[in-house]
């Protein structure tokens, strides 16, 4: 995915722009920037590939060189950016952050003469951020031009641009998928996904843009240019994953959904009885450990970490090309408590199960530690949907999917018409779908958060939640 952070303010910015870049560490693993705009020099900027090395190392270097009062930085999962764009609106940085689905179709139709050209990625894929800079140089303003640009994308795009040494534009994506934060002191403004990256540097909750919404930030303050729509889809993986522990979306805090997520789902399965006899409840490191308190907690059993994965050395950027390496790491930051595993019947609770790779090696790797039983649940419902929004599900096709898989080995392609049927475990084939999942994955039971579940634990309006990716339903 990515995010994103910027400040203005009266004094120096650097450090407030390289620490809140630093906390949206969480949200990508690819490439990282910053660009900085200084009224003497300029604007100066800065990209690193952040694959094997966290964002503090690549760029503590460059901070030296760094100095105004005006700054972007982002952590991006796709192309490298921010950018530097000059046009008849001006020089500016964008950055962005969403999935464009019709980008080859926009550059045939809007921009097929020889006039225009555009940075490719190695797979020949356009920059999509580049694409989005065209977009919004079309029109006369960057208010115009935002809108030309968000309402021509198919997926999702919310978009911050530094357009002078005392100015940043924040835009919302049309259906506000993705949260965008204001926080104010005494000096200016800033302007984040996360809203503790800036209460850790001095600055006070101010504002939360609406969907679609565009704002001006200045030292002096900020104000909406385009106003919000009530149309929002907020996507629902904030809570189950994504989201930092102390992050708050639409006034709902993620640690506090995932412990009630969790008992939700304990409560759920006292009340069918499907409930298994378990020494212990554990959670899969780390975003699914809040999920197993919130059902220890329910249902009654002792909580206990069975396993913990050691980071300081295996940090979740690092991500290496070679298959062999990345299964290898994968073994490496798992590190069991043999007292634990040993003969107990151990309940995991992840935050999700995508496409199963890392979970079925999780599982091999309890069995050779000991355990006697594995029983797992997922704090949400069987992903059937690659995300085509924000790409948190990474897969490029549904059949990436695990559950999506499991169906296609039981009922072929005529199982696509019964795909609601398999999400729930009320159903015969829902009970096919369980068996066959615990079967290719060594689980002695398997479970997943009801859809209704998930969307009383997040506790907003169920029709402003995004929930593409389990039920395909824009």
């Amino acid at each position: 995915m990515g995010g994103f952070f910027g400040a203005v303010s009266n004094r120096d910015v650097v450090l407030d722009v390289f620490f809140g870049t630093d906390y949206h560490s969480h949200l990508g693993t690819r490439n990282a920037g910053m660009a900085i705009w200084n009224r003497e020099t300029g604007c100066q900027r800065q990209i690193h590939s952040i694959a094997n090395t966290p964002f503090r190392t690549k760029f503590e270097n460059d901070l030296a060189d760094f100095n105004g009062c005006c700054g972007i930085g982002c952590i991006s999962d796709s192309d490298p950016q921010p950018l530097l764009v000059r046009s008849h609106l001006g020089l500016y940085a964008i950055t962005t952050v969403g999935q464009i689905n019709n980008a080859e179709a926009l550059v045939d139709k809007y921009f097929s003469d020889h006039g225009h050209q555009f940075m490719a990625m190695s797979s020949g894929k356009v920059n999509c951020t580049e694409l989005v800079a065209a977009l919004i140089n079309e029109s006369e303003s960057f208010v115009e031009g935002i809108r030309h640009a968000q309402e021509l994308i198919e997926g999702s795009m919310t978009i911050l641009l530094m357009t002078g040494p005392g100015e940043i534009i924040a835009a919302r994506d049309r259906y506000g998928r993705l949260p965008v934060l204001i926080g104010q002191n005494e000096d200016g403004c800033c302007v984040s996904f996360e809203s503790f990256a800036y209460h850790k540097l001095g600055y006070a909750d101010a504002y939360e843009l609406g969907p679609r919404e565009i704002v001006s930030l200045t030292p002096g303050g900020f104000e909406t240019i385009s106003s919000a729509t009530d149309e929002l889809k907020i996507c629902a993986f904030l809570w189950s994953y994504y989201g930092y522990p102390n992050s708050n979306y639409e006034g709902i805090n993620v640690e506090v959904m995932r412990y009630r997520n969790g008992e939700i789902m304990a409560r759920d399965e006292m009340e069918t009885g499907s409930l298994p006899e378990v020494d212990y409840v554990a959670g899969v490191p780390d975003s699914g450990v809040p999920h197993a308190i919130g059902y220890a907690n329910r249902c009654d059993k002792h909580f206990a970490r069975p396993f913990v994965k050691y980071t300081p050395t295996w940090p979740r950027s690092f991500m290496p090309t070679s298959q062999d390496v990345r299964k290898q790491v994968a073994k490496m930051k798992q590190i069991p408590v043999p007292e634990l595993i040993e003969g107990k019947k151990l309940l995991f609770v992840d935050d999700s199960i995508v496409r199963g790779t890392q979970l079925r090696e999780t599982v091999e790797f309890l069995y050779e530690s000991g355990a006697k039983e594995v029983h797992m649940r997922s704090a949400c419902p069987p992903i059937m949907y690659a995300c085509k929004y924000l790409n948190f599900s990474r897969g490029n096709s549904d059949e990436d999917l695990l559950a999506r898989r499991t169906i296609h080995k039981l009922e072929g392609a005529q199982g696509d018409a019964h795909i609601a049927e398999y999400a729930d475990a009320a159903t015969e084939r829902g009970q096919c779908l369980l068996k066959s999942i615990c079967e290719e994955m060594g689980f002695d039971s398997l479970g997943y958060q009801s859809m209704d579940g998930l969307l009383e634990a997040i506790g907003i309006d169920r029709d402003k939640v995004c929930t593409y990716c389990w039920t395909g339903k824009e």
